[in-house]
């Protein structure tokens, strides 16, 4: 099964558009869990455990893992949470931009060594950066395009003056993934659920692509705004990528108790039924 349709599975069976970024910080954890690696990987397992039925994807971040030498509890992890919740895609948070071989080995990491689904990218370095993730049938890649920080109106949201029609950088992004760089129907893109405009016109450029949209929670994104700009559904009269709107710090420290894991439980429930509320 290729990713988007692991997406609309999940969609389907879980009826959301949730999706958990697993971004664990040791020095959040909750009483009785160990702070290292062990401690990373059963901090994930138990979100992963009380969240799995609620959620169309589960974004690790592969830097939460990497900077505890956690790389080894990463594959771990992702192993068991194949076992746990074998329908829900895996989306590994990486942020890579590379060209050549050094892409090659990258995209090795994400789909061989973890088993990754998707794959987050930035396209700064060009298409030839993006191609060897699409040598594997059937993964997902999505690129950065408006992402939810302040500092992305710095290169994001400049006007390109040798295009034809002078796009902002953003929506250049958008239409070589909806067009040309789009081979194999393989590519989404990331865009801020802090900039809900600009999730409405990444839409209106890139309808049938998958939007991976972070920011709601913690940062301070809409759920309901979110919804409203990304999705398009059978009220409007047509069909659209699916939206995938993230929460991560929001739910992962619902709580600081020992009620860790279902006070996450709790967080995720109530805000997948607020993106469902959204879409009417």
């Amino acid at each position: 099964m290729n990713f988007i349709d692991q997406l609309g599975e999940a969609e389907s069976s879980n009826r959301s558009m949730l999706c958990v970024g697993l971004d664990p910080e040791p020095s959040r954890f909750p009483a009785g869990i160990t702070r290292d690696a062990e401690g990373i990987h059963d901090f994930c397992v138990r979100i992963v455990e009380a969240t799995a039925d609620l959620v169309i994807a589960f974004k690790p971040q592969i830097a939460y893992f990497a900077a505890h030498r956690a790389e080894p509890q990463l594959e771990r992890l992702i192993a068991r949470m194949r076992e746990i919740a074998p329908r829900v895609p895996i989306i590994l948070d990486a942020k890579r931009g590379d060209i050549g071989s050094t892409a090659e080995q990258y995209a090795r990491e994400a789909f061989e060594r973890y088993g990754a689904d998707a794959v987050t990218l930035s396209p700064f370095m060009g298409f030839d950066s993006v191609e060897p993730y699409l040598k594997y049938p059937g993964k997902g890649a999505f690129l950065l395009c408006r992402t939810s920080n302040p500092g992305g109106d710095d290169l994001q949201n400049q006007r390109l003056a040798s295009i034809d029609g002078q796009p902002l950088l953003y929506e250049h992004v958008a239409r070589l993934a909806q067009g040309p760089w789009n081979l194999n129907g393989q590519l989404g893109l990331v865009v801020g659920a802090t900039y809900p405009q600009e999730i409405e016109r990444v839409r209106e450029l890139a309808p049938t692509l998958p939007l991976l949209i972070p920011g709601v929670g913690a940062q301070g994104g809409d759920a309901a705004a979110t919804v409203r700009a990304g999705w398009r559904g059978d009220a409007q009269g047509a069909s659209s990528g699916p939206i995938i709107v993230n929460s991560s710090r929001a739910i992962l420290y619902a709580s600081g108790g020992t009620d860790f894991a279902a006070a996450a439980r709790a967080a995720a429930l109530a805000t997948r039924d607020a993106l469902n509320a959204a879409r009417g």
